[in-house]
């Protein structure tokens, strides 16, 4: 019996017989991985546990740990759910159904409307699937057999598929007992892996996301290998629904979207104090770090965006308008105008790095049904900074940009992973400028002993790109800060330095943001806080409950002694209970409040109740400015 060697993730190797299947293989290394592998990785190459090994390869696999695992698991759950709802609903034609971020869904074309009620039964029957164990079994087949098949059964959304398919692409099929389904994989080995199936929401979908084209129905939901995860999951649901941004945005009145402004969100006095709290922030800390603030137009002439490659790449996305007869663009970005200012006067080597930031204002076309809140919205404010530097800098910048990073999520209580991000389909540039600068990325990654994992063809079309995920007080992730390295806007734009030569030379460029966009990072930090700001975030840092009208003077007192410090205080002068006041404050999420009646104004002091805490003992006005102001100063997160 021939042998082939498999090379493991570790670097280590082993001997096995060929043809042995990828199954049989995490076997023969130890019974848990066996158990737990979903998927593996050959070569590059993502593949069932099925799939045998007929020459030398490298082998990595995939638990549900890794983000493929998981993928692999939620796909295969999409055809549990397509062959439970086929069981039900025998005229039920397929559509697609992929795994998507947290679950999967599938879409389907049937004379039944379904409900809600419908849920229940539907995973009732993917249970039963699931209880049968059935093997999930890979064929490939030639493009008239699968049009044969899927004819029989009727399936005009497959054929369709069918024929989209590039004429020498491989056709994949995938069978569970009576049930198959056109599939490019992979999948794991047997409907029984998937432990845990959730069932949540019904919508519509246009076939194709064509709205000339039929709306089909879709059902969302999720899976995972053990119910106490998807317990988890769904508690970790619940509890963000109660802190979604939109509803606090309103009941905070931080912010509105307007009808005659879909996707152009409307800041309110409170959230303009939350958002200049956070520029003046970024402004104090960019300054420490050597950045120079620059401000660049909204609107730019057309052959500017011709230059840079947005014109080719990313005009479905942008705004248009006509001056003086001529096209002119409504920015997307940032970096076209970062550049012109570098490209103002004349730099030498000495000048570099130069690191310049921008509060910019861009807009993008989105789609409306992709809107929501001020997560997904059509303008917004990127922290965009752009540094120019020789080659020889790149480490050290964006080490010094990772330091940055780090030390501004760290005062939101903000953990994060990273992501390197290779070049995309279509991308401008050569493979070897392309390979010089991923590289430079996975080096000051590697010396930053910062864990990343690698994002194929994810990169912008102009350079790689590094992704910082946050991790908020719940578990769920946001992607916001960004570094993408360019060497390609440089050479459009003919940048260039004098070089210690004499000679001119072409920088390097460094695209990062750290927010990423304003709206965005203050409906993450709406969530995460779950409305309840740090103080020094906080619209109202102090509210004063005056207990009657004959209160209400000395209140006004307390209030100008703490405006005098900068402290942000309003006064309840309702006539209302005291407790009254007290619940609509805590409601409001405001960080002190501070009762005052007789006793209080007889000793010049407050009865101070601290949110989370309750009532904190009585203080004098300046023992407690001191703890206010001393908070403020270490932006610290006290309260919940």
């Amino acid at each position: 019996m021939s042998k082939v060697n498999v090379t493991l993730k570790d670097g280590s190797m082993r001997e096995i017989e060929a043809n042995s299947t990828l199954l049989e293989v995490a076997a023969s290394l130890s019974r848990s991985l066996a158990k737990t592998a979903l998927v593996a990785r050959v070569d590059g190459r993502l593949v069932d546990l099925q799939s045998k090994l007929e020459k030398d390869s490298a082998v990595e696999f995939l638990t549900f740990e890794d983000q493929e695992g998981k993928d692999a698991l939620r796909h295969s759950s999409s055809h549990i759910l397509a062959q439970a709802v086929q069981r039900m609903y025998h005229d039920a034609k397929l559509g697609i159904g992929p795994a998507i971020a947290n679950g999967f869904y599938y879409d389907f074309d049937t004379m039944h409307t379904f409900t809600p009620e419908d849920l229940a039964q539907i995973q009732g029957e993917m249970e039963k699937i699931v209880k049968e164990d059935l093997p999930i079994e890979r064929s490939v087949v030639s493009r008239e057999e699968a049009k044969k098949l899927f004819q029989e059964k009727g399936e005009i959304y497959k054929l369709e598929l069918i024929d989209d398919l590039p004429a020498d692409a491989a056709i994949s099929l995938y069978r569970q007992g009576d049930f198959v389904d056109l599939c490019a994989g992979p999948h794991v080995s047997s409907t029984g892996k998937v432990k845990a199936i959730q069932l949540q929401n019904l919508a519509g979908a246009y076939w194709r996301g064509d709205e000339k084209r039929k709306m089909l129905q879709r059902i969302y939901a999720t899976s995972f290998e053990k119910k106490a995860d998807l317990e988890a999951y769904l508690r970790m649901l619940e509890e963000a629904a109660k802190r979604d941004h939109r509803k606090l945005g309103r009941e905070l009145d931080l912010f509105s979207i307007q009808e005659e402004g879909p996707g152009f969100p409307f800041f309110h006095p409170k959230g303009m104090v939350v958002r200049n709290e956070l520029e003046t922030f970024w402004r104090k800390l960019h300054l420490k770090y050597g950045y120079q603030e620059i401000k660049t137009p909204i609107i730019l002439h057309q052959k500017l965006w011709q230059q840079s490659g947005h014109w080719d790449h990313y005009r479905d996305n942008m705004y248009f308008t006509k001056i003086d007869n001529e096209g002119y663009a409504v920015k997307p970005m940032n970096c076209p105008g970062g550049i012109l200012v570098y490209r103002n006067k004349h730099h030498s080597y000495r000048d570099l790095p130069l690191r310049t930031c921008e509060l910019g204002l861009v807009h993008r076309h989105e789609l409306s049904g992709a809107l929501h809140g001020l997560m997904r919205v059509r303008s917004f404010t990127q922290d965009d900074a752009h540094i120019f530097m020789l080659p020889s800098q790149i480490r050290t910048e964006i080490q010094g940009v990772i330091d940055l990073f780090n030390e501004v999520y760290s005062v939101f209580g903000l953990t994060y992973r990273a992501e390197l991000s290779t070049k995309p389909e279509g991308a401008m540039g050569s493979d070897e400028v392309w390979e010089t600068a991923t590289n430079a990325l996975r080096e000051a990654l590697e010396d930053s002993k910062m864990p990343y994992k690698i994002n194929e063809g994810d990169g912008a079309f102009y350079g790689p790109k590094i992704d910082f995920h946050l991790q908020d007080s719940i578990g769920r992730t946001w992607q916001c800060g960004t570094i993408q390295l360019d060497m390609l806007m440089p050479e459009n734009f003919d940048l260039n330095y004098i070089g210690e030569d004499g000679q001119k030379h072409r920088p390097v460029m460094i695209h990062r943001v750290a927010y990423g966009s304003m709206e965005r990072f203050i409906g993450i930090l709406i969530e995460h806080y779950a409305g309840a700001f740090p103080t020094w975030l906080s619209p109202v840092q102090v509210m004063i409950l005056p207990i009657t009208d004959r209160h209400i003077t000395y209140a006004k007192k307390l209030a100008s002694v703490l405006k005098r410090q900068d402290i942000r205080v309003e006064i309840d002068e309702r006539n209302e209970k005291i407790g009254y006041k007290i619940r609509e404050a805590q409601l409001q999420k405001t960080p002190y409040t501070l009762v005052v009646g007789d006793k209080e104004m007889e000793s010049d002091s407050v009865a101070v109740r601290q949110r989370g805490k309750g009532d904190i003992g009585v203080q004098s006005i300046d023992q407690f400015t001191a703890i206010v102001l001393a908070e403020i100063a270490a932006k610290a997160n006290v309260g919940s």
